[in-house]
C-alpha cells in the first residue's frame, strides 16, 4: 500500500510541474522573437538583464508546480477543486501576458493583463495557504518577481509607445 501511495504522491508532482512548464512553453512560444524585442526597447536603469528572466521564471514555474502539488496532497482533486481551478485558471493568465507583450506587441493591454495576474497569484496564494501554508510560502518569490514585472511593464509600454501601442 504504501508503494502505490508513493507512486501516486510521485505522478501528481510530475503532473503539476508539467502543467507549470506547459504554460511556461505556450509562454516561451510567444517569446521566440522576445529578445531581440526586449533589445530594441528602450528600458529603465533599473530592468533586469534579458538573460536573468530565462532562470528566474524557471524557478518560479518550479516553485508553483510544487506548491499546487503540496495543496493537492491534502486531499486531491475533489477536495480542494475550488482552489486548485483558480491555480489552473491563473496558469491561463499569465502565458497570455507573452503573447500579449512580446507576440502582439500590445503594451496598455500587456500591462491591465498584468495587473489582474498579480491579483490572481495574491488569490491563489492566500487559498494555498490557507490548505497549506508553505505551499502559499512557495509563491511569495513568484507575487515579488511579478510586482517587479508589473512595474517594468508600464515603464517599458511608457517609454516606447512606438514598439508597444
Amino acid at each position: 500500500m504504501h508503494a502505490i501511495s508513493t507512486r501516486h504522491q510521485a505522478l501528481g508532482l510530475i503532473g503539476w510541474l508539467v502543467l507549470s512548464f506547459i504554460t511556461a512553453g505556450i509562454g516561451a512560444i510567444a517569446s521566440v522573437d522576445a529578445t531581440q524585442f526586449y533589445a530594441e526597447l528602450t528600458q529603465p536603469s533599473w530592468a533586469p538583464p534579458a538573460g536573468a528572466f530565462g532562470p528566474v521564471w524557471t524557478t518560479l514555474f518550479a516553485l508553483m508546480g510544487i506548491a499546487a502539488w503540496l495543496v493537492w496532497r491534502e486531499g486531491g482533486w475533489k477536495r480542494q477543486q475550488g482552489v486548485l481551478a483558480l491555480f489552473i485558471v491563473h496558469l491561463a493568465v499569465n502565458a497570455l501576458w507573452s503573447w500579449l507583450f512580446f507576440a502582439w506587441h500590445q503594451g496598455a493591454l500587456a500591462f491591465v493583463e498584468v495587473i489582474l495576474l498579480w491579483g490572481m497569484i495574491l488569490a491563489t496564494l492566500i487559498a494555498f495557504w490557507r490548505v497549506r501554508p508553505l505551499a502559499g510560502l512557495l509563491l511569495v518569490p513568484y507575487l515579488a518577481w511579478v510586482s517587479l514585472a508589473t512595474a517594468l511593464t508600464y515603464t517599458v509600454w511608457q517609454l516606447n509607445p512606438q514598439l508597444l501601442g
